[in-house]
Parts: C-alpha cells; structure tokens; sequence
C-alpha cells in the first residue's frame, strides 16, 4: 500500500518557509552560529543550531500548564503551516481517525533547567512550572488537544532515530486501517542538559561541524520541528521504505562494521522494492563524530559504491536529535518538489580535507544537481543504544 507525504511543515535553523529553508539550503548557507551564552568544558562558545529569533512562536495558553513549554511551541509554530490541512483531514475522515505521532528527546526539559534554578536561589518554583511539562509524550498531547482528535498518540524517543522510528510506526498504523490519517515528525529544543551530556562525551564541536573530514570532531547540537501530513491520498512524495533494526552493541557508540545500520537500509529498499543503485541522493547520519561517520562511511560505499550522490545537512542546522529525522526527511521532500526541476540537491559543508581512513564517497558540492528532480533518496539515522532508521522517499506521478 503506497503512503503519501501530502504536505510539510518545518521550523528549523535555516528558517520557517519552504523557500526560505530551500534558499538557504541549496545556497550552501549555514544556520549554524556561534552562540557566547553557551561553552564547552574549556570555556569555548559553542556553535549551535537555534531556530532564529525573528521566526516568531505562537502562544500556548490554550494548553493546559503541563504541556506547555518552547518545545510545544515550536511544534505548533510548525502546525500553523499545515493547519488547514490538518482540519481539512479531520473533516474528511473523524476526529478518532486521524493520530499523532511524533519523536523528541528533550521534551520540556528547558523548562525544568529553569524551574530548578529558581527552586535553587529562592526556595520554591516558579508558578509556570509543572513537573509534566518534562514528560516526555507532552508533544504528542499537545498536537492532540489543539487539532481536537481522538486517535492514537504517541512518542517515540529513541534519541537521533526518535522522528525517523515515528514516521515509521505511523506507516504502520495506515497499513493496518488503524486511521486514516497521521500527524508525524518531531520537535526538540535546545536546552543546558543535551549540550552539557554531548560535552562530557567530547562529542560537540565548537566551530560548525564537518562531517567525513580528516578534521572532524564532533556535533553541534540544534533544535527545530519538522511535521508531515501522511495518509494514503496520492502526492508527490511518497514514503516507499522504511527499515529498522538495533546494534545492541554500546550506549553510545556505533557498531564500527555497520551491521545494524546495514540491516535498516536494506530492509527499507527491499520495503520499497529498490536496488540500490536506483537511489539518486543519501542523507546522511553525517554527525562529523570519528566513530559515526566511519561506520557509515563503509556502509555506503559497501551498499552503493562511490557514485551515488551523498551528503550530511547537519552542519545546515545542527544535529537536532529528536527532530533530526524529520527535518532531514523534510529537505529531501523539498528537493524531490516540481520546482525543484533540474535536481539541485543538498550541499555537503566540509573543508574538503577527506580523512584517508575512510571510503571515497560522492559528496555533493554547492550547486550539483541531478539534471531532474530526484526520484527516490534514502535518509539515515543513527542512534544511542543502536537505534538505526533508514527511510525511502520516491516520488510519484500524482
């Protein structure tokens, strides 16, 4: 049964409109950027992916107190985009037909950063503090209450696969009539607790990051939404394949030969009915860690060979771990549109120095374009504890 991504919402570092993300993106110009509030262990201001002030969020007094916080936020400022239609699924199908499923990884955690602060100096929490704003199905909650649907909602966090394992359990709520009609993405926002953890694991950069370089050395952390209408109602993209599988092999590193994230990609063509040499363009993983980017480095080029077009956007908006799938399944539908014509695809930012240590790959420079819109792209993600997702996008004739 073919699943249909019928329309994006997207709020991320390099902006909150198809155009203005789309612009930036293909342009090669970067929303990541030095932020002196916050520093690395040695007291560097770190380079980060914020979402920018002037895209403004919405009020969130609708809500009860416990599910509002700048996550939920963020995620409704990406439902405005998709509102209509969101309500016009609802009119057509029922409000219990209609679900939510989404990733995240930080939840309401700012919120509670604060509260503790305050709790700290004056002995008592603020009055906009609820502890369930942490919780970390509040997105989920949110969505539900502000659209007014009774179906199936849920989160999924399973760190950096969070979005991608969502948009894969509402395929399969489709495939078995569950509903008719699902919410699905992810959100997350910065806050002290991811960048302090990804800091105590010498895994952040303080400049913007650089994936596959002989000089990589860590992440930037960011933060954005990314939500998808997806039902069985024909358009352009399709979600044709989707895999998943799980190291089981460390908290926190990757299994080094790639086993598991093989496993997840091959499941997802094999889903899709594809050969790998029909996928035009590879999202990458792409963290710009040493042990991520050499382990998905081998499994491309053990997969694909060298040709295929590849490229991280992490260093475009940061790693935003919960919502990352998402926003990086949100790029790929961009460029897989009508008007992207001749095929321009995401940038690979790096310096160019390719680490010896690991496979060639075909990383695609500013302004390559296929010379068509691509038809089928595969995007990876790689978590924690071994979560691996891979998804296929292909588009349609519809």
């Amino acid at each position: 049964m073919s699943l249909y991504l019928n329309a994006l919402a997207m709020i991320c570092p390099l902006g909150n409109t198809h155009d203005a993300i789309r612009a930036r993106l293909f342009a090669g110009h970067s929303g990541v950027l030095a932020d002196t509030t916050r520093t690395d262990a040695q007291g560097h201001a770190l380079s980060l992916g914020a979402v920018p002030a002037a895209c403004s969020l919405p009020d969130d007094s609708h809500l009860p107190l416990r599910e509002r916080s700048r996550n939920n936020r963020l995620m409704l400022a990406a439902l405005a985009q998709i509102r209509e239609q969101a309500d016009a699924a609802i009119a057509r199908y029922g409000a219990h037909r209609v679900a939510v499923v989404l990733g995240t990884s930080t939840s309401g955690i700012a919120e509670g950063e604060q509260a503790f602060r305050q709790h700290g100096v004056l002995g008592a929490f603020p009055e906009g503090y609820h502890y369930g704003q942490q919780e970390l199905g509040s997105p989920a909650t949110a969505l539900r209450l502000t659209l007014g649907i009774s179906g199936p909602a849920h989160v999924h966090s399973t760190a950096c696969a969070s979005s991608g394992k969502a948009m894969a359990s509402a395929a399969r709520l489709l495939n078995m009539g569950v509903c008719d009609a699902v919410i699905c993405g992810g959100v997350d926002s910065l806050c002290d607790f991811t960048i302090a953890g990804f800091s105590a694991l010498e895994s952040v950069s303080a400049q913007r990051c650089n994936p596959l370089s002989l000089h990589r050395n860590g992440i930037n952390i960011g933060e954005g939404a990314a939500l998808f209408l997806m039902s069985r109602e024909p358009a352009r993209v399709a979600l044709s394949g989707w895999g998943e599988s799980s190291d089981a092999h460390h908290v926190s590193a990757p299994d080094p030969e790639g086993q598991g994230a093989q496993r997840a990609i091959l499941k997802a063509l094999q889903r899709a009915g594809l050969d790998p040499a029909q996928i035009d363009y590879i999202n990458l993983h792409g963290t710009a860690t040493q042990q991520n980017d050499a382990m998905e480095a081998k499994v491309i080029a053990t997969l694909f060979g060298h040709q295929v077009p590849v490229s991280s956007t992490k260093p475009f908006t940061g790693h935003t771990l919960g919502a990352a799938s998402a926003i990086e399944a949100g790029l790929c539908w961009l460029a897989m549109q009508d008007d992207n014509a001749t095929g321009l695809l995401p940038p690979h930012l790096w310096d160019g120095a390719a680490d010896p240590a690991l496979p060639v790959l075909n990383t695609v420079a500013p302004g390559q374009a296929l010379g068509h819109a691509p038809r089928h792209v595969l995007s990876n993600s790689f978590a924690f504890g071994g979560s691996n997702v891979a998804l296929v996008f292909s588009r349609t004739g519809a």
